[in-house]
């Protein structure tokens, strides 16, 4: 899972960057020139993988990983070709919208608005999506000119369906909103458009305003009802991201702070895009698997490897809790609940899977 982590200048953002993968970015005032983004990769946290390294005392164990893409978008600057190329990437967005007032760090529009912050950089990724549209329209246009009568049908298909997301979005409808037919939603999946990509907005709180975290994202979410919230502390919790996990969690007691923002962000980053993780045990290793939910075997079997999927024969299935209250595989196999399951199995969350192919 690849996640992008979006602001305006002063938000946060890669405070809150920092605080996710224990990294120790440079927080600066936004620059013109900063291009490069930061990069970093963050181990999913799963209690399920501590059982089953109990059971099969593996000599490895493998989390699922989310990398985190942390890039500023500025008020009216556009985003870059070299942006581009890292945004469209993405799975999702994380904007980080600022809530904290400080005033030894002015705000990019001189006060503190969330609603605002988050329209305008609905308006950012809008524009950037109709950028694209714009230029492919004039290259179908150019196209057609001397397309065969097969291809030309395709590029009227194409136009014409670009013109509908295009009127939509200059109607503020955001592409993820737009109800868009399965093959037309495969038809544009090539152009990467950032308003197709789920969103969660993260608002970044100061200490003082923690007891009033939860009505904080009752309130946006009331005028953002299609969109994950959370109200989080970045500059905390990268001072805690710091420390060791049992000095974190005794500060984090002390205070009366929830658990961390890593596993809150993660888990509702595996809402917003429909993920799910199952767990594999071969060679030696432990190892979960991101995917998303309603996948078929055979497809989940394809994310190990495509040999896996293409020679596709069975797969051996048995739910993390069943394993667990049996204590073994062959446990599992004589209790029943270890199950064989062929091509129209859809995997579930917490599967413990066994391949079985032929190529």
């Amino acid at each position: 899972m690849d996640i992008g982590i979006i602001g305006l200048p002063q938000s946060g953002k890669t405070t809150l960057f920092n605080s996710l993968t224990k990294g120790k970015a440079r927080t600066h005032a936004f620059s013109s020139t900063d291009v490069e983004p930061n990069l970093g990769v963050v181990k999913v946290p799963d209690s399920r993988l501590e059982g089953l390294q109990s059971i099969f005392n593996p000599k490895r164990t493998i989390p699922a990983e989310v990398k985190y893409v942390d890039v500023t978008v500025s008020k009216g600057r556009g985003i870059s070709g070299e942006l581009m190329g890292y945004l469209s990437k993405v799975d999702a967005f994380l904007h980080v919208v600022r809530a904290f007032s400080d005033e030894s760090i002015p705000h990019s529009e001189g006060s503190v608005d969330p609603e605002r912050d988050v329209d305008i950089m609905n308006l950012e990724l809008a524009f950037s999506d109709l950028a694209v549209i714009e230029r492919r329209l004039l290259r179908i246009e150019e196209s057609r000119k001397g397309a065969k009568a097969a291809e030309r049908d395709s590029l009227v298909q194409e136009q014409d369906l670009l013109l509908q997301i295009k009127s939509a979005l200059e109607k503020d409808v955001p592409v993820r909103k737009q109800s868009l037919a399965e093959h037309e939603a495969r038809m544009i999946e090539s152009y990467g458009f950032l308003t197709a990509k789920p969103l969660l907005i993260v608002l970044n709180i100061g200490e003082e305003q923690l007891p009033k975290a939860m009505p904080l994202e009752e309130e946006l979410q009331s005028r953002y009802a299609h969109l994950g919230i959370a109200a989080i502390c970045a500059k905390l919790e990268m001072e805690l991201s710091q420390l060791s996990d049992a000095e974190a969690a005794e500060f984090r007691s002390a205070m009366g702070v929830g658990a961390g923002a890593t596993n809150r962000i993660i888990q509702l980053s595996y809402d917003l895009l429909g993920l799910i993780s199952f767990f594999t045990v071969a060679s030696g290793e432990v190892k979960a698997w991101t995917i998303r939910r309603g996948m078929l075997a055979p497809r989940a079997a394809g994310k190990i490897h495509s040999d896996m999927e293409r020679g596709f024969i069975r797969a051996e299935v048995v739910p993390y809790p069943d394993l667990m209250e049996c204590g073994s595989l062959s446990e599992a196999r004589k209790r029943g609940l270890l199950r064989l399951e062929g091509k129209n199995y859809v995997v579930r969350d917490g599967d413990v899977i066994t391949f079985l192919f032929s190529v």
